[in-house]
């Protein structure tokens, strides 16, 4: 069986063959009344998922508040807020779902990402994607229709730019003559590029380019369907198998049998039936699934410790040492 390729600390932390480990969208915070979250206690709830023992955190790029498509994301700039979060924390993979490409010029993109890479000791994991809110494209002058040519040509230039005074040219990017060089190189001999949705690409493109797919949330019947075909291509093209995760959002019931409820790309749930669906999600080949709290009723910090309690220890072998530890300062909280 072909492994997962070893890359840096938070691609092979977060990423393990037949397995599934869980990370947390932020802001984790609720924020279903408004498209825009507060951001109180942020940078508190951060630091205490990474000492519960969550595997990642994962920021959004959105540049533009657009009301209509209803979620503002974290609001601060993605790169910014990392290298921020990157020297408050010291464990927790720090992911981005997803940088927009076609919006942003190539070098800037991999410099910033190298330089949070650097500076976190190799936590980064980058998501990119090609963009699907419209209104920021004629905003910032660039054509929408033009995004697939736009992501490919920004997705080769952050490969190649990585490598030691690269020689290459680009048709919307411009050129390296091979006589200059971009600096800080990451930790490994890349940065894991985690390609978001088809973006406008084959699913044999995704399967050759990418170093694992973050895909939106399906029923299990037809998640299944999408895993497998992409692991079919890449076992049969790749030197190494390739991992595959999603978002899912939750509204964590306090009764922990109670029955699942829809909520938009999730569920209301007790935490029983969450263990029992991630289990299924792991068993379809589900390697890292991302909470989105976004619409939890419950108390942030009692969800928190619930699902570290009785859900990280079903799927995070080395969980029970941190919950110990985690438990004291639960209690110091009720005081």
């Amino acid at each position: 069986m072909k492994k997962f390729e070893n890359i840096n600390k938070a691609y092979n932390n977060v990423f393990k063959q037949n397995e599934l480990s869980i990370g947390v969208v932020v802001p984790i915070e609720n924020y279903s009344n408004s498209s825009i979250p507060a951001m109180q206690d942020h940078l508190q709830r951060v630091k205490q998922v990474e000492a519960l023992g969550f595997k990642s955190i994962w920021l959004r790029d959105i540049p533009f508040h657009v009301p209509n498509f209803g979620d503002a994301g974290q609001t601060f700039d993605p790169f910014t807020y990392l290298g921020f979060l990157a020297g408050q924390t010291s464990e927790i993979a720090l992911g981005i779902s997803s940088i927009a490409l076609p919006l942003h010029h190539p070098l800037n993109v991999i410099k910033t990402a190298t330089t949070i890479d650097q500076l976190s000791g190799a936590r980064l994991l980058l998501g990119v994607a090609s963009g699907d809110r419209f209104d920021e494209y004629p905003a910032m002058g660039i054509d929408y229709d033009n995004r697939g040519e736009l992501f490919r040509e920004a997705f080769e230039y952050i490969c190649k730019v990585q490598g030691d005074f690269s020689t290459f040219e680009t048709k919307n990017f411009g050129s390296l003559p091979g006589n200059i060089d971009m600096l800080p190189k990451p930790t490994a001999h890349k940065i894991p590029l985690l390609m978001t949705g088809s973006s406008r690409q084959s699913l044999e493109w995704n399967a050759t380019n990418a170093d694992g797919w973050m895909n939106y949330p399906r029923d299990l019947y037809n998640q299944n369907n999408t895993i497998r075909q992409y692991r079919e291509v890449v076992v049969a093209t790749q030197e190494f198998d390739k991992p595959f995760m999603q978002p899912m959002y939750i509204d964590l019931h306090q009764n922990d049998n109670y029955k699942p409820e829809p909520i938009p790309l999730g569920f209301r749930l007790g935490v029983n039936y969450l263990v029992d669906y991630l289990d299924k999600l792991r068993n379809i080949g589900v390697n890292h699934l991302a909470l989105n709290l976004r619409f939890n009723t419950r108390n942030m910090d009692t969800t928190s410790d619930c699902i570290a309690e009785k859900v990280l220890p079903e799927f995070h072998s080395n969980t029970h040492k941190k919950q110990e530890n985690v438990t004291l300062s639960a209690v110091e909280r009720s005081f």
